[in-house]
């Protein structure tokens, strides 16, 4: 599988600490990490159609005591089927999938620095973040699309520009 070619895009990838938070990422072999576990239909559907190599990424720490974002990161790319799919032993087993036809996808997401945490409440803070997704209601995707416009003030939160 190949990654397509567009203008770079920006990502939050929420992720559990325990199974690969940013530390692990950037202890790994060159920083990557594959990005495996993925069980809903649009978060398969963006790592399939929408990004591409170098994308950035906000690598969120989820399902912890404090939620939101602890590194940056970047698609690496290497589109393709999730192996975890097919072994009953895993918790991201699908007994519908099968190799001929394999319902989800990995690709490999390079991690570049730790930072923060910034928290949800933190974010919540700024007028600047109101409308990001990841802040609205009943959003519980895993992989959602990050504005250029919110990519560069968190960015710049961090860099100490904001």
């Amino acid at each position: 599988m190949t990654m397509n070619s567009l203008t770079p895009r920006y990502w939050l990838m929420k992720n559990e600490p325990d199974e690969y938070s940013i530390d692990h990422a950037l202890a790994a072999p060159h920083q990557t990490i594959p990005w495996d576990g993925v069980r809903n239909y649009q978060a398969r559907n963006f790592m399939r159609d929408d990004m591409q190599v170098g994308d950035g990424v906000l690598y969120w720490h989820s399902s912890c005591a404090e939620p939101g974002i602890y590194g940056i990161a970047r698609i690496a790319g290497n589109l393709r089927t999730d192996a975890s799919q097919f072994d009953p032993a895993s918790p991201y087993f699908d007994a519908k999938s099968s190799p001929d036809k394999p319902r989800w996808l990995t690709l490999d997401v390079q991690a570049l620095r730790k930072v923060g945490p910034i928290s949800v409440a933190a974010l919540r803070q700024y007028p600047q973040l109101e409308d990001m997704r990841v802040l609205q209601k009943g959003n519980r995707l895993s992989i959602t699309p990050v504005d250029a416009r919110h990519w560069d003030f968190i960015l710049g939160l961090i860099d100490g520009r904001a």
